[in-house]
């Protein structure tokens, strides 16, 4: 749980509190008073001290904000403390936000500038280019294709052929959600934090290259290999799953 007070100067407004989204990533009317308003209406509203607007911000951002700390800290706690550490920071800061690039992507460099120098005090980071972990092997495991003697060369063999789930994949949507995470957790660092970022929080791929400094190309062979890694084990549990009798 992340608490950060919403208090400017002589504005005070209400505690603002975080949690993680239920599984299903609801949000009711209230939580959303802000979703289709331009920057410069939201900025205005903070800086008046508007807590739902903040409350808004705080709900939405948040979980992106962990997944881009823990890139530079060494356990969840840490990047927790990251991220309200990052909420303080833009209350007292807002006012410096000139409007040269969006709310979120300040609020997340914010944050970025934080988290690098808690890093730089565990001794976890480093340049994300001498991180060898990605792998440079196929995407697909290569035994799921046809050798060079068959006639078909290189397609699928007939029972590696990628099939559909089908709709009883929905009744999984639960059971999935929770193989998904734990599948997360078994990619590379770069993988996790890119598919991460896009996917689940919505980050755009301009947002993701400027963040983690990565350029187009190597941001688009991250999530490629991410996509497809993720796909494998979704397709082997799903298969899996269906095999089981009932």
């Amino acid at each position: 749980m992340l608490a950060v007070p919403a208090q400017r100067r002589a504005t005070t407004c209400t505690a603002v509190t975080w949690t993680a989204p239920d599984a299903g990533g609801a949000m009711t009317e209230a939580d959303t008073p802000a979703a289709a308003q331009p920057d410069a209406e939201l900025v205005a509203q903070l800086r008046a001290g508007d807590a739902a607007a903040f409350r808004f911000i705080v709900k939405n951002w948040s979980p992106a904000m962990l997944h881009l700390a823990r890139t530079f800290v060494s356990t969840h706690a840490s990047a927790e403390e990251m991220v309200q550490e990052t909420w303080l920071a833009v209350i007292k800061g807002l006012d410096r936000f000139e409007g040269r690039s969006t709310l979120r992507t300040w609020v997340f460099h914010v944050l970025a500038n934080i988290a690098r120098r808690r890093g730089v005090q565990e001794s976890r980071v480093m340049p994300w280019s001498l991180d060898t972990d990605d792998g440079l092997g196929p995407t697909v495991d290569p035994a799921r294709f046809r050798g060079p003697e068959d006639k078909w060369a290189g397609g699928f063999r007939a029972d590696s052929v990628p099939r559909a789930w089908g709709p009883e994949a929905g009744v999984l949507s639960a059971e999935i959600r929770t193989v998904l995470l734990s599948a997360l957790e078994q990619l590379p660092l770069r993988q996790r934090t890119v598919v991460a970022l896009r996917d689940i929080d919505g980050l755009t791929s301009d947002e993701v290259c400027d963040l983690l400094d990565l350029s187009a190309a190597n941001q688009r062979v991250l999530l490629h290999r991410a996509r497809a890694r993720l796909r494998e084990l979704l397709e082997d549990y799903h298969y899996d799953s269906a095999e089981v009798p009932a």
